[in-house]
């Protein structure tokens, strides 16, 4: 049998250098997909979460006019999957809900024309759980990219190495998930390997080959502390020394986020990352592992490195983001993208955004091309969902006695404008597409039905799990019927999850 001889070593976080075969590789690498972690309960638990409080109710006469971020995360779900799945109930501030929501797809058209990147739905329906008001979604749904048209990538795959890393459902996990990437891999790709232990190096210079990819990651051990400042520095020299005009520019980090030697600090780690995006590098941001996991400084590095961020508790959730989604993932079509909501005044009286709460803009910054905001890629959705008090229905505060009257000018015949600002990727300036929604919709609104139904129960079951008072006692058995039955295996999961956290709460 041909001999390989592979000798690489960076820092003692490899294995001895030693003959093998590239058969013998890619067997002794293979991960047990039936692992299952040990309760969180079983370990020590310092797990570090960035929750915001649920949104306020805003009345309309006070602000009109509401301007978020968009958010194209998921890591909050698969992370709330894998608590409840150990038996835990989520710390409320482990909950995002707007990452459950755009953790599922929906029957969003695809855009007419690539030129605008995304299309543009909304609905109005009843409220499940209140009777007195409505529920609004608008969602985006981004054009689609063939992998044979997908731009060249430049992927600079960013391991932590260090010895709180020695966990299967760590490291070992870390190999599975990056050679599915590496088996994507076309010959216009290439692909390098930086990993950080107690210091960083380069395990693998820029290669087009698939086979040297996976070789790479298999050699790899964990041991020693956490310099992750210093790999993520050495991540982006890589990536800007074999940057693609024109292709596609990305760090992929994978760790606990356990940082403990040299630059640990989160702000200054993620002011490291700030400085570096704008050389056209963008970062995707994997979590992994139990009990030290740094969720608040994994979501802020892809928030401020123009990236996305997932969390991977499974070999199955390795295929869906890194596979299945591959080209959502890596292949940006839309930066800073922003959206906001002017309620008419003379058909709203209040309202309150579900989720987004750490994505929430000033007004002014919504025309402001200097702030940023969240980043889609291809195929990508959005979902928001707005809960609103027709005007004269009962709301969650008192009318006023006191209270300013509508513009004459307030057109009567519509119950919102809808603006939407992004920018074409490495573009500077941006582009703004509005629309009104008419009265009619609030008229004809009716209880949710198929996918609005789901979209409105994973809202459900997410502020349930974050404490919302406002939900008046709908519980999660409540969200399951309003899910009803489901034949896609992620939605059916889903309802699983509601079990789970109900026996828990």
């Amino acid at each position: 049998m041909k001999r390989l001889l592979l000798c690489v070593s960076v820092l003692a976080v490899l294995t001895a250098c030693q003959p093998k075969s590239a058969e013998m590789y890619t067997e002794a690498a293979e991960y047990d997909q039936t692992y299952v972690p040990a309760p969180t309960g079983e370990r020590p638990n310092d797990e570090r979460y960035d929750g915001k409080a649920v949104s306020p109710i805003v009345r309309v006469a006070d602000r009109p006019v509401s301007t978020f971020a968009v958010d194209v995360d998921t890591g909050a779900y698969a992370n709330v999957r894998r608590l409840l799945n150990d038996g835990q109930r989520p710390p409320a501030d482990a909950v995002r809900t707007e990452e459950l929501l755009n953790y599922f797809r929906y029957d969003y058209p695809l855009p007419a024309d690539k030129k605008q990147p995304f299309s543009i739905t909304t609905e109005v329906t009843t409220t499940p759980w209140n009777p007195n008001s409505r529920l609004l979604r608008v969602g985006l749904r981004a054009y689609d990219v063939p992998r044979s048209e997908r731009p060249a990538a430049n992927l600079v795959f960013l391991i932590d190495v260090s010895g709180s890393m020695d966990e299967k459902d760590k490291l070992p996990l870390v190999q599975h998930a990056l050679r599915l990437v590496a088996d994507d891999m076309r010959p216009r790709d290439r692909v390098s390997i930086v990993v950080y232990a107690g210091a960083a190096g380069i395990v693998l210079e820029p290669t087009a080959n698939p086979a040297q990819v996976r070789r790479a990651l298999g050699q790899l051990k964990a041991g020693g502390s956490t310099a992750g400042g210093e790999g993520i520095a050495l991540a982006y020299a890589t990536a800007r020394a074999a940057y693609i005009d024109g292709g596609i520019n990305r760090v992929i980090l994978a760790t606990d986020g356990d940082f403990n030697v040299g630059i640990s600090d989160p702000e200054a780690i993620k002011d490291l990352v700030r400085k570096n995006k704008d050389d056209g590098i963008t970062l995707t941001a994997l979590g992994f592992g139990t009990g030290n996991y740094n969720e608040a400084l994994m979501e802020g590095i892809a928030d401020v490195g123009n990236g996305n961020y997932a969390y991977i508790d499974s070999a199955s959730e390795a295929r869906k983001v890194l596979d299945d989604e591959l080209s959502s993932t890596l292949f940006t079509v839309a930066q800073d993208v922003k959206i906001q909501v002017e309620f008419n005044p003379t058909q709203v009286s209040q309202y309150r955004l579900i989720g987004y709460e750490n994505r929430i803009l000033a007004e002014e910054d919504f025309n402001n091309d200097h702030v940023d905001a969240g980043d889609i890629g291809a195929g990508h959705q959005v979902t928001a969902i707005y809960e609103i008090i027709p005007a004269g229905g009962t709301g969650w505060t008192d009318e006023r006695r006191y209270t300013g009257t509508a513009s004459p000018a307030t057109p009567s015949n519509e119950l919102l404008w809808l603006k939407l600002r992004y920018k074409l990727p490495n573009g500077t300036d941006s582009r703004l597409l509005e629309q009104a929604v008419p009265v009619q919709a609030l008229r004809d609104a009716r209880a949710p039905q198929g996918d609005m139904a789901f979209a409105v129960s994973v809202a459900a079951y997410g502020q349930i799990l974050r404490g919302d008072k406002y939900l008046q006692g709908f519980g999660f058995d409540d969200a399951r019927r309003l899910a009803g039955g489901q034949s896609d295996f992620r939605r059916q999961e889903f309802l699983e999850l509601t079990k789970l956290a109900e026996a828990a709460n």
